[in-house]
């Protein structure tokens, strides 16, 4: 039995998320049931694909990673070309990789790395605009720096963390954070050894009412102590969030 891994690239607009929906109202696809589709065609047997983790509905990923087991013996080279051909053109298999029979997508991951990228002016933009939250109004760029600060290292992000019908425990340990500014985009690259569900978009919609002038200087840390999510801001748009890498 052959362990394959893959590295994959998705815009996530049209879907509801990554992995598979158990209930059967929902009709949108997933990323994985996509993929699980294909390679049933190609391996000629059931796929079931593990991934590093789920994104959710409309977040996209440049480099999500996913294993499958096959008896399949086709070349890897073949199998990427196989798997693109049967899959959406908003769907792509950059990698495809043979790996030890115990590596495991989501156990091994050590920490992912998120990006989520704000379009700072007043008129959105036709190429980016699906990757990107538009915001019109001024931010405080300097403010929404030095506010993050805080986020560094082992905390609870209980504050920062939605409703998950998992109960998971909410501590976290950020290894590096940044905000950058490009032009008119504002990005924000977090790295962690794992996020709650919503957590980037939580605190990115509480960077964001900081940067507005919503909330006051310090807010942020505040907010953090206080495990309390009814004090953070809203859930930024899933559409500005990417997952740019995981690592093992």
């Amino acid at each position: 039995m052959r362990n394959i891994k893959l590295t994959i690239e998705y815009d996530g607009t049209n879907y509801v998320g990554f992995q598979t929906q158990r209930t059967k109202d929902c009709k949108s696809p997933t990323i994985q049931e996509t993929l699980e589709k294909a390679l049933k065609r190609i391996c000629k047997h059931k796929i079931n694909l593990v991934a590093s983790g789920r994104t959710d509905s409309g977040v996209h990923a440049l480099a999500q990673v996913a294993n499958f087991k096959t008896n399949s013996k086709m070349p890897l080279d073949k199998f990427r070309v196989a798997i693109n051909a049967n899959i959406p053109e908003d769907i792509s298999v950059t990698k495809v990789e043979e790996v030890a029979s115990d590596f495991h997508s989501r156990y091994g991951a050590k920490s992912k790395i998120y990006r989520y990228q704000i379009l700072n002016r007043p008129y959105r933009s036709v190429f980016e605009g699906k990757l990107c939250y538009m915001i019109p109004h001024k931010l405080d760029f300097d403010l929404m720096k030095q506010e993050i600060r805080c986020l560094r290292g082992k905390h609870d992000f209980k504050a920062f963390q939605a409703a998950d019908k998992k109960k998971k425990k909410s501590v976290r340990t950020i290894k590096s954070i940044k905000l950058t500014q490009k032009g008119d985009f504002i990005i924000f690259e977090i790295e962690a050894d794992g996020f709650l569900f919503k957590m980037v978009r939580n605190i990115m919609g509480t960077l964001i009412e900081i940067g507005r002038g919503r909330f006051k200087e310090g807010s942020l840390k505040r907010i953090l102590k206080s495990k309390n999510r009814k004090l953070a801001g809203p859930t930024a748009p899933a559409r500005g969030l990417t997952l740019i890498k995981v690592k093992y």
